[in-house]
Parts: structure tokens; sequence; C-alpha cells
């Protein structure tokens, strides 16, 4: 079997652009991937166009020899544009793979560790039907930071059958001021947990907003709240950062949705800085490397927490890695495969209150429809660009 093609379609879901990946290969077989950085798709397109030129007549099921001529063979080692590029290649060649031996993905990863995969999600995307009519709730929640509301959502999450309540710093459109923001989060999660007690695991996302010392300040406050993860603090770029911060708090920290490779995991998992790592499967080099900073985190007793804002491809390979490694944390999930673009995607999995099934196909678990996809053109999107108070700029 030789691969034939690598080619990328972009699928608009609102909200989210989904840069799905598929390789082809000359007896039929399509793999399916997916690729991250979803706002920055022409790029990943660019780069396959580059890289398909030695990839076309390779053998796909060579995966580990193939990762590293994607990652090494340009000179420069992958960055995060170059890691979504493999991720999405990786996923695909692994779809290949299960498809062609008959097997899903995690029966080549070792088998089944668990019987079920709990999740988590965002507020703002719990998949109910009277999602639309609580838009003023969600407002209230998430921009004005009302206790009351943000309570009352969080009863909802429990009553849906959630057992993780996840919470971000309030923002407007394009201001993000930290500290004011912070004192609104704390107060949203005193409330909550004086409210409805231990009934739900409270996490929180600070989207890396925070310099280190706003980061300790806000730790140490909700301390005495038992939080389940404070994910992702402080930038990423700043790996010693998470030293600072562990030393001085005692809440359980998650940190990794933005890096690219087992490299840059390695410090902080290493020297314990952070209890769980946020590995986006595709942005990090996808099922395979995925797998190795599992495997780096299990000897220090470090638990995963993939990064899960995208599509069901996305989902489904995070999914399989959620099954085979015995150190896996809650999944989060953003876009449920059940109700996200049903007429592209067709999954062998589903979310049934915060479990999701476990795939019985061979592969992923993951069909696309490419008629039905071309409904739903790639756009040209942007995330919010904040500012604080006095015009400098901060991150998303």
């Amino acid at each position: 079997m030789k691969i034939t093609d690598v080619r990328v379609v972009v699928v608009q879901n609102p909200g989210r652009t989904f840069v799905n990946v598929l390789v082809d290969t000359d007896e039929g077989v399509t793999g399916l991937g997916e690729a991250g950085l979803q706002r920055r798709w022409k790029g990943i397109q660019g780069a396959i166009e580059h890289i398909k030129q030695w990839l076309v007549g390779e053998d796909p099921s060579r995966i580990e020899y193939l990762w590293q001529r994607l990652f090494r063979g340009g000179f420069y080692p992958g960055d995060r544009l170059i890691g979504s590029v493999i991720s999405g290649i990786d996923i695909a060649l692994w779809d290949i793979r299960g498809q062609v031996l008959g097997v899903p993905v995690y029966d080549l990863l070792g088998g089944r560790s668990r019987d079920r995969v709990e999740c988590f999600m965002q507020p703002g995307y719990l998949p109910n039907q009277q999602q639309h009519a609580q838009d003023d709730l969600l407002k209230s929640v998430t921009v004005d930071g009302d206790l009351e509301a943000t309570v009352d959502l969080a009863r909802r999450c429990l009553e849906s059958g959630h057992r993780f309540f996840r919470l971000g710093p309030n923002k407007t459109r394009d201001h993000f001021e930290p500290r004011e923001a912070v004192r609104r989060l704390i107060a949203q999660l005193k409330a909550v947990r004086s409210a409805l007690g231990d009934s739900l695991e409270l996490m929180v996302d600070l989207h890396a907003r925070l310099d280190p010392a706003d980061a300790i300040w806000f730790c140490k406050e909700i301390e005495p709240l038992g939080l389940y993860a404070v994910e992702d603090p402080i930038r990423s770029e700043h790996h010693e950062g998470y030293r600072r911060i562990r030393n001085q708090t005692n809440v359980p920290l998650a940190a990794g949705e933005q890096w690219a490779n087992k490299w840059e995991f390695a410090m902080a998992i290493e020297e314990e800085w952070v209890d769980f790592v946020r590995v986006d499967v595709c942005i990090a080099g996808g099922i395979t490397e995925a797998k190795k900073i599992a495997a780096m985190a299990e000897t220090h007793l470090i638990r995963t927490l993939f990064h899960n804002p995208l599509g069901p491809v996305c989902t489904a390979a995070s999914l399989h890695l959620d099954i085979a490694c015995s150190n896996s944390g809650p999944q989060e999930v953003l876009f449920p495969p059940d109700v996200t673009l049903p007429d592209v995607y067709d999954c062998d999995f589903e979310l049934s209150g915060s479990d999701m099934s476990l795939p019985v196909c061979p592969g992923i678990g993951v069909r696309i429809d490419l008629e039905k996809a071309k409904k739903y053109p790639g756009e040209m999107t942007e995330p919010p660009h904040y500012h604080r108070s006095d015009g400098s700029f901060t991150n998303y």
C-alpha cells in the first residue's frame, strides 16, 4: 500500500473551523485526521503542499518513521504550524492502519484500559436544546460575572448529568483587565461552592492571561475551594513560571495546550510543576506524540487532560488515547459528536450525560461526507483581540 495524495478539507462549524486532513492510498483506503491552529488553515494547506511532494509514494503503515521525517525533515524542528500538519497526517495514518487491520485505533495502542471516558464541557457549549434560550444567562456569567446566574448555570450543569463545572475569567468583546476579571472569577467560584457544596468538581481555564504574580494571588485565594484543576494560568512561552507558581501555591495545575511536542512538556513533567498535561493531539504531533507525552507523564504520576477545542476528529483521536492510556483524566468536549454537523460527520461514538461511548469501528471511528462538507466552506476567522484599559495588548 502506498500514499497517493494528502488533501485538506476545511469545514466551517458555528464558532470553529475544522481543518480535516485526508490521506489517500492506492488500495482505496482513506485516513481522516484533523489539524490544529484552525484560524491559520491556509498556512496548513501550504505546508501540506510542500510536504506531500515526498510523502506521496510512502508506505502509510510506517507511522513512526514518517513522523520522524515530518518533524525533522525540514531542518527546522516542527513548531505549532508544522506540528498541526504532522498531527493531521499522523491521525489519518493511524486511521488507515486501524481500517486495514479491522480494529479501532485504541486496540493498536495497547487495548482498552477503561470501560468509559468521562467528559467535561465549558458552560457556553453545554449540548442541550435550550442553549439559545440561555444566551442571556451565559452572557451574565461570562461577561458580567453575575453570581446568581453563575450558580443557576452550575445547577443546570449538575442536573444535566455533568460532574465538572468549568469557568474562565470574564471579558468583554475586546477588553480584558486581569485583576478585575480575577476578582469576579473568585467570587463566582465561591458562590458555586457555597450553593452546591461538593456536588460539582470546579475547574478554571485562565487561557494564559495572567502573569505569575497574579496567578499566584488567584491560586492562593481559591485554595480553600478544592478546585479540580487550574488550567494555563500564564503564558505558555514561560515554562519556568510554573516552578514559581508550584512553589508558592497548592492548587492542581494543568498546562500544555499550546506546547507543540514532547520536548516542550519535558521540564514541566520532570520537575513536577503540573498535575495534568494539556496535550492537544491536533497540535502536538498527533496520536504518536501524544502517547509518548502521556507515557512521560505517567512516570511522574501526572495525568492527561487532553485539550480538545475542535471537531469530531480531534474528539475521536483524543478518545482513543483516553481509552488506551492508564493515566487519562476527564476529556474536554466542546462540540459533541452527535450534534456537531451530523450531516457531515458520521461518528461511531456519542456523548450521554458526561460519558462518551467507546468506538468499535475500525480506525478512529469517524467518516466524513465530502459532498455535504461543501455546504460549509471554511472561513477566515480571528479570535478576539483583547486589550487592557490602558490600550496595551493582552492574551486571548
